[in-house]
């Protein structure tokens, strides 16, 4: 079976929940955007900030998978909000990258993270719509 995975057509075993929300797809291209930007970074950050970058990223597009795998709205919500706090700890880290000079004040991947900003913005919005408090 041939889909749409991460925003590359692959093959898939199963395909999840989610795997249509465009927040987990640009989370993952996120990722992928973050790999290649940190390849730059000095080897002897390594095991700090290059580790502590790459944590964070994928961090957001495991917590929007986790979410949408549980059972409610209030669990989905409690996730997506986990994925936000992890995609500010990933721009606070990239800033601290770039202040050091170790990425450049262009790079690409602060504009992925203002998309996957959005989108989880509005699919918080979009869920506490149709959550009771």
């Amino acid at each position: 079976m041939r889909q749409e995975y991460g925003g590359r057509s692959e093959e898939m075993p199963v395909k999840r929940a989610h795997h249509d929300l465009m927040a987990w797809q640009q989370a993952v291209q996120l990722v992928e955007a973050v790999y290649l930007c940190t390849q730059a970074l000095p080897a002897d950050e390594r095991f700090g900030l290059t580790a502590q970058i790459r944590r964070s990223a994928v961090s957001v597009a495991s917590n929007i998978a986790e979410g949408a795998a549980r059972s409610g709205s209030k669990e989905f919500l409690h996730f997506l909000n986990m994925a936000r706090g992890s995609l500010s700890e990933l721009e606070t880290q990239l800033i601290i990258a770039r202040n050091l000079r170790y990425i450049e004040p262009d790079n690409a991947v602060f504009s992925s993270i203002e998309t996957v900003f959005g989108l989880l913005g509005g699919l918080i919005n979009s869920i506490r719509k149709t959550t009771p408090p």
